[in-house]
């Protein structure tokens, strides 16, 4: 489940410790994979890596958290991590992590933030050939090519709306880390605003202005990471609804469906874009 914020830079690991992972970073190719599988509950620690990073999971559903924010990856998406970032990866679910690690000259622009992307049959299927590929792989011929068509295809990921940015301001924050402790909590932002010590007006102006987000929208946005990575955990569709308050259980799915574009039961077996509809 997702914590609440802490500074955990003074602890910080390269390559979520492992020694394998350090290594790989250091490979002289521009594109490195690799394999992992997670047991449910298992984390990395917080670390950093040298190269821009696509975690991404074959099977389960995982966290990556900074301090700026959260991001749910289930099947069929990814999170893009820059070089630099301090995070932690955290499995919600048993967990297949098919990763890549992208030298900053490998020609896929991903930007300064973590975000979500979409991950269609076509860059799965070469994800999963790329992490297979020897660690001798020759600069020319098929594994090249194959490496450069997966570069063309990273570059043009769609995003998707599964991150969940976190306010600076110490009252918001406050805020938004009840609700990341107990995302059922359905006080409003007159009740909140008495217990952070902030007008209803600023912290809705906190909100807006620095996760990009309404305070409603942001709940909502929370309860459904919630939900994702509950359900992914075995849990029934109704006792999530009910658990995260909504009033009944086809509310949440009617909420569900319009954001990811499937009811939570067919989602998580086959994502949306493999389905033919929205992601």
């Amino acid at each position: 489940m997702l914590q609440t914020g802490q500074d955990t830079r003074n602890r910080v690991s390269p390559g979520g410790g492992s020694p394998d992972v350090r290594d790989r970073q250091h490979w002289p190719k521009a594109i490195v994979g690799y394999a992992v599988d997670y047991v449910p509950g298992h984390s990395t620690g917080w670390h950093q890596h040298d190269r821009d990073q696509l975690v991404h999971g074959e099977r389960g559903v995982m966290t990556v958290r900074t301090d700026d924010g959260a991001w749910i990856v289930p099947p069929g998406y990814a999170v893009w991590v820059p070089a630099g970032v301090v995070h932690e990866v955290r499995a919600a679910s048993a967990v297949a992590m098919r990763t890549l690690y992208l030298r900053r000259d490998a020609g896929v622009p991903i930007g300064p933030r973590c975000r979500v992307v979409s991950v269609p049959t076509l860059v799965r299927a070469l994800i999963s050939r790329v992490v297979a590929l020897p660690r001798d792989y020759p600069e020319t011929g098929a594994e090249a090519r194959l490496v450069a068509v997966l570069a063309d295809e990273l570059a043009d990921l769609p995003s998707a709306p599964l991150d969940l940015p976190l306010p600076r301001d110490r009252r918001a924050l406050a805020v938004a880390d009840a609700l990341i402790a107990d995302p059922a909590d359905g006080r409003d932002l007159a009740d909140w605003g008495k217990r952070a010590g902030a007008s209803t007006r600023t912290l809705a102006r906190l909100f807006q202005g620095e996760t990009g987000m309404s305070f409603g929208r942001w709940r909502q946005r929370r309860r459904l990471l919630a939900a994702l990575e509950r359900l992914a955990a075995g849990e029934p569709v109704t006792a999530v609804a009910l658990d995260l308050g909504y009033a009944s259980p086809s509310a949440f799915i009617a909420m569900f469906r319009r954001t990811l574009g499937a009811p939570p039961t067919r989602y998580l077996k086959t994502p949306p874009h493999r389905q033919g509809s929205a992601g």
